[in-house]
């Protein structure tokens, strides 16, 4: 009797195990086209996805204070290996996904369109938005962009920091801010920009959309892993801006 009561109770914790959501973890830049191909899983394997952005450095400090997430994608390398750091990754699932662009963008309010080599001559006493260049990827990024063409000396007092660049387009979008720096992805979806510019990719480092599994993340979540690396998901990226690696992860084969 005890050994029918003890089967039970692991059937019962395993169904319940299987029926928890998958929570997928992903920079913010991601927003539209993750909410996009989580509603196609969804549809197709009837596991729901909770999706949560943010910046990839407040994603990466939560995932290792603990937060339950199963998939992170994190807009650098930088916050996925610390990730691995902390043990907190399956380090074999580790994989770039995705590949991006800055572009340099002007509000519908500003008084001429932008242009990066001229950026401080033109910005007078604005102020120009930017990601937090201290830890969000996307001011990362940036600042290297204007270091390698000399202009950050002469903008670093006139910035207006967004928490994320979801938040930073937002400035520029509201008039806040004429300038702004951002993923072309995020400019893309705005239909209250004057002007886009994209940055040169030799003025920074490369700009790599990592993704992997959580160490204690649900068998299920491999499933969704598989699925970010498919054609149907490849081409929604493609059709958010993003520039998708042809590459296979080794456990979808």
């Amino acid at each position: 009797m005890d050994k029918i009561f003890l089967f039970l109770c692991c059937l019962t914790l395993s169904v319940s195990l299987q029926a928890r959501p998958l929570t997928l973890y992903a920079a913010s830049s991601m927003t539209n086209a993750i909410e996009e191909i989580s509603q196609l899983y969804e549809a197709r394997y009837h596991h729901k996805v909770i999706t949560s952005f943010a910046s990839s450095s407040s994603l990466a400090r939560q995932i290792a204070a603990g937060a339950p997430a199963d998939l992170f994608i994190s807009a650098n390398t930088r916050w996925m290996q610390f990730l691995a750091e902390k043990k907190a990754i399956q380090p074999d699932t580790n994989k770039p996904l995705l590949k991006n662009r800055l572009a340099l963008i002007s509000s519908e309010y500003a008084k001429q369109s932008a242009s990066l080599t001229t950026l401080a001559e033109q910005l007078g006493d604005e102020r120009l938005a930017l990601a937090n260049p201290d830890h969000v990827p996307a001011g990362i990024y940036a600042r290297q962009a204007l270091e390698n063409t000399g202009q950050w000396p002469s903008l670093v007092s006139h910035l207006a920091l967004g928490q994320n660049v979801r938040a930073t387009l937002l400035l520029v979008e509201r008039g806040e801010a004429p300038y702004g720096i951002v993923y072309n992805t995020d400019a893309l979806q705005s239909q209250k920009l004057h002007h886009i510019e994209l940055i040169p990719e030799t003025l920074h480092e490369s700009i790599v959309y990592p993704v992997a599994l959580l160490q204690h993340s649900l068998p299920d979540a491999m499933q969704l892993y598989q699925f970010l690396f498919s054609n149907e998901a490849s081409a929604i990226f493609s059709r958010y801006g993003f520039q998708p690696f042809s590459l296979n992860p080794n456990h979808a084969q």
